[in-house]
């Protein structure tokens, strides 16, 4: 079958690569759409992925064409979303609740092969039927919603918050649309490319800037998200916080940034930093979220490439061209 293939720091290709054969408790599934992340720059720059060459691709759907042996819960033909984590269950965090900061902690796409193929392997344990009315195409967004409701939840946002966001990508307008839908009293969002910014604003924002000294609230938000894993927005995302307030550490850095904190703000100010990681218990919700409509697929994907264009694709996906792009084996 056809894959893209990371086979080394910077060097993306398209290949061919044995057919995936499912283990007694897998599915084999004929990939739909797998969307691109930054996750996959990171791969790319030879962070996250233990080892190269790996096969990408954490976000995608379609439909089961191979069952192991003891599968009984989907059938040949099902659509599904999956699920690209992969736990232990043994360790410290899987048993206290926290797997998504497993001591093995693994992915589809990440650590073993992904979706960004012909045909992929997942556990039956992590794919998610998908209801008739939701394109199989379209549901490569399951995932990163996943990761914006675990974001949400880590937030545990109150009604009547005032909302700040830094970044309109894909990731930056789950969380406007998340924020729109909690009780939010007003959601901002700053970005300094144009495009994305004016996708926030067709999606419906309170305000939006390329800075946020252009936004009115001088005794800053209750809510910052940073959806941008930049080092300068990170930075003035913390100086917005109001008191009481709490800044979300939501978009991913690389291992390099670094940012300057005032513990001593943080204490007289009762300000919460926190971060959210991946999935946790969140992707089952995320795709009911989806099939009752809380993203348009045609605003949210702005670019379906062929497979065989994956390394042109990254590529545009870094130079920030478009929202989601998905590639299409």
């Amino acid at each position: 079958m056809k894959a893209a293939v990371i086979e080394s720091v910077g060097k993306a290709v398209v290949a061919e690569v044995p057919d995936p054969t499912p283990g007694p408790r897998e599915v084999v599934v004929e990939v739909a759409a797998c969307g691109l992340c930054g996750t996959d720059l990171h791969i790319l720059q030879g962070e996250f992925a233990p080892k190269l060459p790996i096969v990408p691709g954490h976000e995608f759907a379609g439909s089961v064409v191979g069952v192991g042996t003891q599968v009984t819960e989907v059938a040949v033909g099902d659509r599904v979303a999956v699920d690209p984590s992969l736990y232990c269950y043994e360790c410290r965090y899987c048993r206290t609740g926290h797997n998504n900061l497993c001591a093995r902690w693994a992915a589809i796409g990440v650590t073993t092969a992904g979706g960004a193929a012909q045909y992929a392997v997942a556990p039956v344990a992590n794919c998610v039927k998908l209801p008739e009315h939701v394109r199989t195409e379209d549901a490569a967004l399951v995932e990163p919603l996943s990761c914006a409701v675990r974001g949400y939840d880590v937030l545990r946002s109150r009604l009547g918050a005032h909302v700040l966001i830094y970044g309109s990508g894909t990731m930056g307008l789950m969380m406007l649309e998340l924020a729109k839908r909690t009780g939010a009293a007003s959601v901002d969002v700053v970005d300094v490319n144009p495009a994305r910014l004016e996708t926030a604003r067709r999606l419906g924002v309170s305000a939006s800037a390329a800075n946020p000294d252009e936004l009115d609230r001088p005794q800053g938000w209750d809510l910052v998200v940073d959806a941008t894993g930049n080092a300068a927005a990170i930075q003035d995302g913390l100086d917005r916080v109001a008191k009481a307030g709490t800044f979300l550490q939501f978009g991913v850095a690389d291992y390099a940034t670094r940012v300057t904190i005032d513990p001593y703000r943080i204490y007289n100010q009762e300000i919460t930093i926190t971060g959210s990681m991946a999935v946790l218990h969140s992707f089952e919700r995320a795709a009911e979220l989806f099939a009752n409509g809380v993203l348009d697929p045609e605003i949210f994907i702005s670019d379906r490439i062929p497979l065989e264009r994956y390394p042109q694709a990254l590529e545009q996906f870094a130079a920030g061209v478009g929202r989601k792009i998905v590639v299409v084996p």
